[in-house]
């Protein structure tokens, strides 16, 4: 599918003059996003990507994303059964 959409000349030559293909980088932040709100696996992000699981994990620590980070409302389901454990 491909799919199309106009930015503002100043944000083109922003990504360009950082040395990034425009295009690539906004496919790649979109799906980093999309793999972020958990709409996409990891292996769909790869696919997407058109690159390998393992240099997914790259991309995903180049954009600040891991996987294994707890959120707040897990971290505290997890303190409370701690707590409970330890009464």
């Amino acid at each position: 599918m491909t799919i199309s959409f106009n930015i503002p000349a100043s944000v083109e030559q922003a990504i360009a003059r950082a040395g990034a293909d425009p295009a690539s980088e906004l496919k790649e932040a979109g799906l980093v996003e999309l793999y972020r709100l958990g709409r996409i696996s990891h292996g769909e992000l790869a696919e997407g990507l058109g690159i390998s699981r393992f240099e997914t994990d790259s991309v995903l620590r180049r954009h600040n994303v891991s996987e294994d980070l707890l959120t707040g409302d897990e971290l505290a389901t997890q303190v409370s059964r701690l707590r409970k454990l330890g009464a």
